[in-house]
């Protein structure tokens, strides 16, 4: 994983729900504050610097990627000294709930946006959803959303069957299109795998002016957990924050992928599907030469084998 070690206090690994939701309002009581919005959602914020990410997260996510079950909202802030508001569901909901609409409600008519320099936007899957759709709030901000959803209305993406059960869920009242939420941002940036259909035609529904598209083509479907794994997700959100997220930057940190076995594997799983036993090998001779990869040096050695 990619996180750096920050004292955020105990690791919440084992915690129950509870638990965990109780402690995590107590490490905030100094320097911010946590607030229930409703059965299923709260709100974690910590105040530090003049930049402010606002991470969409489930408490799932959490629990699996971080190694101390902290939000990622917290790392990523902390060594960047900066401030963090973490929005937290109990499982996925696109965050498609009342309360979540009258907390950011609440954010505008105070000016809680308006005490920062820059904010940026950030979530992945529903979480990408709810960047999108949220970010409304605050014109201007920056906005990076990973394999995000435009919308769940049938209407519009009856193609997409893999929430069918969400179907029922309004996704046409407030906060509810993310595209069009998109419209006040200074910059958005959609990263995806194009080879992932659903997720590509989602990405098709964000083409605005202000969206940039980010394709890193054969990742697959976890594509947030790869960014992590790479080491690359903070610097991600670092150069967005500074405007700095261009295609140059994003194909040189994507660059990462060689090094990084799950995509490897995928790739080489693509090729033999593509019927491709040429670039197979030259992709496990590069693999097995730099890397210890004993599948990757046992697929080589097949393949000499076969050739002999």
């Amino acid at each position: 994983m990619s996180y750096v070690k920050v004292d955020f206090g105990p690791s919440l690994k084992d915690y129950s729900r509870s638990d965990w939701i109780a402690e995590i309002a107590e490490l905030v009581e100094e320097d911010g504050s946590f607030q229930r919005l409703g059965k299923t959602h709260f709100s974690v914020f910590t105040e530090h610097g003049k930049t402010l990410l606002v991470a969409f997260e489930t408490l799932q996510g959490i629990c699996a990627l971080s190694p101390t079950a902290h939000p990622m909202g917290w790392h990523m802030a902390e060594n960047n000294n900066w401030s963090s508001l973490t929005l937290v569901s109990d499982g996925d909901t696109w965050f498609r709930n009342p309360a979540v609409y009258a907390y950011f409600d609440h954010l505008v008519d105070d000016g809680f946006f308006d005490e920062f320099e820059r904010v940026v936007f950030y979530g992945a899957g529903s979480c990408g959803y709810a960047a999108a759709a949220f970010s409304v709030t605050s014109p201007g901000a920056c906005v990076v959303t990973v394999q995000p959803q435009a919308t769940l209305d049938p209407a519009v993406t009856e193609w997409d069957q893999r929430f069918v059960e969400q179907r029922r869920v309004n996704f046409n009242d407030r906060y509810g299109y993310a595209p069009d939420m998109l419209e006040a941002a200074q910059q958005a940036y959609v990263i995806y795998d194009p080879t992932q259909l659903e997720d590509a035609m989602h990405a098709a529904l964000f083409s605005r002016p202000n969206v940039k598209k980010l394709r890193l083509r054969n990742m697959g479907s976890t594509l947030q957990t790869d960014l992590l794994d790479m080491g690359i997700l903070f610097d991600l959100l670092e150069y967005a924050n500074h405007g700095l997220l261009s295609q140059t930057r994003f194909a040189e940190l994507a660059r990462m992928r060689r090094n990084h076995l799950p995509y490897l594997k995928r790739l080489l799983a693509r090729l033999d599907r593509d019927d491709r036993p040429h670039l197979s090998k030259l992709l496990c001779h590069n693999v097995s030469a730099r890397m210890r990869a004993p599948s990757f040096a046992a697929r080589l050695t097949q393949k000499r084998d076969q050739e002999a």
